[in-house]
């Protein structure tokens, strides 16, 4: 019996301690309506004027280029067959000028002949515009044979951002490709 007077009051304190604690949001409920709707109007007028400052930040942050000079940068692709040579490690070497971005990105070999900065569609048209190779050695340094491989510079619009980037192998057909180039770092003088 004591045990179940000891759990009877033990209940009463516990409601006592809830309905104390319902009670006092209760008490104020159109203060706190007022309060809840006058915050969320202050902070719609700050989003409003917040908005547009950081969507020009945005912008001008995407416009923005690096300071002219010679990076070396990741050269990303979407697929494993179309990738820089093993040897640069997925980087090429990003030249920065005017505003201008090129990066030079050497293949594993000469299997791919022409990019197109584009579509595969737009690069089979009269007048495309190819990105030509250059012929380039690549000497892994540990005794092995050096190879030929073709290399390309490829315009880069913006970093961090993908790009149709088409190419053409020696078996004469086109494929679309999206690429990317990320994380310059500015190679020493």
């Amino acid at each position: 019996m004591k045990k179940k007077i000891i759990a009877l009051m033990g209940m009463a304190v516990i409601s006592c301690a809830l309905l104390m604690g319902c009670g006092s949001k209760a008490e104020t409920p159109a203060a706190e309506t007022t309060t809840e709707a006058e915050n969320s109007d202050e902070e719609t007028a700050k989003t409003e004027e917040t908005a547009e400052p950081e969507k020009a930040d945005a912008e001008e942050a995407a416009a923005a280029t690096l300071e002219d000079g010679i990076y070396t940068a990741d050269f990303n692709t979407d697929s494993s067959m179309f990738h820089v040579n093993e040897f640069y490690e997925g980087k090429g070497t990003l030249t920065v000028k005017d505003g201008q971005m090129t990066i030079h990105v050497v293949m594993p070999s000469k299997n791919i002949v022409n990019l197109y900065e584009g579509l595969a569609e737009d690069a089979q048209k009269d007048g495309a515009e190819l990105l030509q190779p250059t012929a380039e050695t690549v000497d892994f340094g540990d005794g092995t044979e050096p190879e030929e491989a073709n290399a390309f510079d490829v315009p880069v619009p913006a970093l961090d951002e993908e790009f149709d980037l088409a190419l053409i192998g020696t078996k004469g057909v086109w494929y679309d490709h999206k690429v990317s180039v990320s994380n310059p770092e500015l190679l020493q003088d």
